[in-house]
């Protein structure tokens, strides 16, 4: 099956201040970094790593939010441009996001419902009854009833808040969701209410999903494939099932074994503590970003820099301990 979204070899720059005087240079901070990968239709792509290390600015390069550097995203063979003109407003129609903080996503002077209606008055969608029956529709589907249509974002909980924006994303019939934190400032129980919701919409509607988060254990759950981002790039790539419990990367081994198990009784996985904090991507290490924080690096971990090579069909990897001897992944491969 053909990808339905296509990420190649796409790097974001920024130009900043290295201090606060007038006379600092500018210098270029590589936000990410010659970046590939495809997602299909039905598919969930979840993407992990720490802060800090791109995951939302890649998220919005995907959606043409901001220009590449370089590089170049396509959606259903159409390129992703970010011109913000009427084509670029069509194909926006697919492609969809669930922001982080639903509260700061919702505007505070409109109703829910209003809310939710607006993008299909945007894109001047149906008559006006059939853009109230959708609506209606999206808010009933993700479990808001019509007794809170009228209510205002700050008369909501958490969990509704960002049930709205997730009706409001859905409203529009896109076929890409890409999902950022979107359970983070939930408490538990909420969270799991949203997960499943999340997961019966993108089997039902057969959603493309990117999906952002910390919680490997919520990526375990939702996700097809898992995708580890290291300052920028990518450092391994494969099934979730089998880079959650088969890591290759030490950085992938450090993040999982972080994650408590639930059940008491199971065996405690020993505890990887990295040393000092991810270098300033002003300033990348020479070599493997991550030789600073590893505790495997040798030499050419030092002055090499690890490219993704396959460890099977599915499972890639940038390291130069744990990668064999093949071929590397090109930018069109990943």
């Amino acid at each position: 099956m053909s990808a339905l979204l296509t990420a190649t070899d796409v790097t974001r720059d920024y130009s900043v201040k290295t201090s606060q005087s007038w006379l600092a240079k500018r210098r270029s901070l590589r936000a990410v970094d010659h970046v590939s990968l495809q997602l299909r239709a039905g598919q969930t792509l979840g993407l992990v790593g720490e802060s800090g290390c791109g995951k939302s600015t890649l998220a919005r390069l995907l959606l043409g939010l901001i220009p590449t550097t370089s590089g170049e995203v396509t959606f259903d063979g159409r390129a992703v441009r970010a011109q913000r003109n009427a084509d670029w407003r069509a194909q926006r129609r697919d492609m969809q996001m669930v922001y982080q903080d639903p509260l700061a996503a919702l505007d505070r002077r409109l109703t829910l419902y209003q809310q939710v209606l607006e993008p299909l008055a945007i894109q001047d969608i149906g008559t006006r009854t059939e853009q109230r029956s959708a609506t209606e529709e999206a808010l009933t589907s993700v479990g808001i009833g019509a007794d809170l249509f009228a209510r205002f974002p700050h008369e909501l909980s958490g969990g509704q808040r960002q049930r709205v924006v997730l009706a409001r994303a859905l409203v529009l019939q896109p076929r890409l969701l890409v999902c950022d934190e979107p359970v983070s400032a939930l408490d538990l129980s909420i969270q799991a209410q949203v997960i499943n919701l999340l997961s019966t919409l993108q089997k039902s509607r057969h959603l493309a999903m990117l999906f952002i988060s910390h919680d490997l254990r919520v990526v375990r759950h939702i996700c097809d494939d898992v995708a580890v981002m290291y300052l920028g790039k990518i450092i391994e790539q494969g099934p979730a099932d089998k880079v959650l419990s088969q890591p290759a990367h030490p950085y992938t081994e450090a993040l999982i074994s972080a994650v408590s198990h639930p059940n008491a009784s199971h065996a405690p996985r020993k505890r990887i503590l990295l040393s000092g904090e991810p270098p300033n991507p002003i300033d990348v290490p020479s070599g493997c970003a991550f030789h600073p924080r590893c505790s495997l690096a040798e030499a050419q971990c030092r002055t090499q820099t690890p490219h993704l090579t396959r460890l099977d069909t599915e499972h890639l990897v940038a390291c130069h301990l744990r990668a064999p001897r093949t071929e590397l992944v090109g930018a069109s491969a990943c």
